[in-house]
């Protein structure tokens, strides 16, 4: 499955004061790109969430390869390459209009329920578990 580029209008407030966006923004323009991912998926955190199941973060890398600013809009390209039934995995690729890459990142996440136990998705959700699959192997 290939994702839709995920667009983001820099906002004036994620600037510092060299007028460049703070670096923790990109961070939060990830997850902005990932929620936009799993509702592209048929599958939004608020599915997940009304299912028992919570997906944090368990970790983050970012490479900021060149400035954004405002009032730009970065266009942010997102790849799910790694599912094992209860963690994934997804690449980011962020651009501004004129096509310079600005980050480049990954971010893992994991499955669990409301105790904060590990889910995995093969057996309690068999037809979430094959869309991951699909998503994570069409991005090979």
């Amino acid at each position: 499955m290939q994702f839709k580029p995920y667009r983001h209008k820099v906002q004036y407030y994620e600037t510092d004061t060299m007028k460049i966006v703070h670096h923790s923004n990109y961070i939060r323009w990830m997850e902005e790109a990932r929620v936009d991912m799993l509702e592209q998926m048929g599958l939004g955190y608020d599915v997940m969430e009304k299912s028992g199941i919570l997906s944090p973060v368990l970790s983050v890398e970012c490479e900021y390869k060149a400035m954004s600013r405002f009032p730009e809009t970065v266009s942010i390209q997102v790849r799910l390459v790694r599912y094992t039934g209860v963690r994934f995995e997804v690449e980011y690729e962020m651009t501004g209009e004129d096509g310079t890459l600005r980050a480049r990142a990954k971010s893992t996440h994991c499955f669990i329920d409301g105790n904060g136990r590990p889910v995995t998705f093969r057996r309690r959700f068999p037809a979430w578990d094959d869309l991951f699959k699909r998503c994570a192997e069409s991005a090979q």
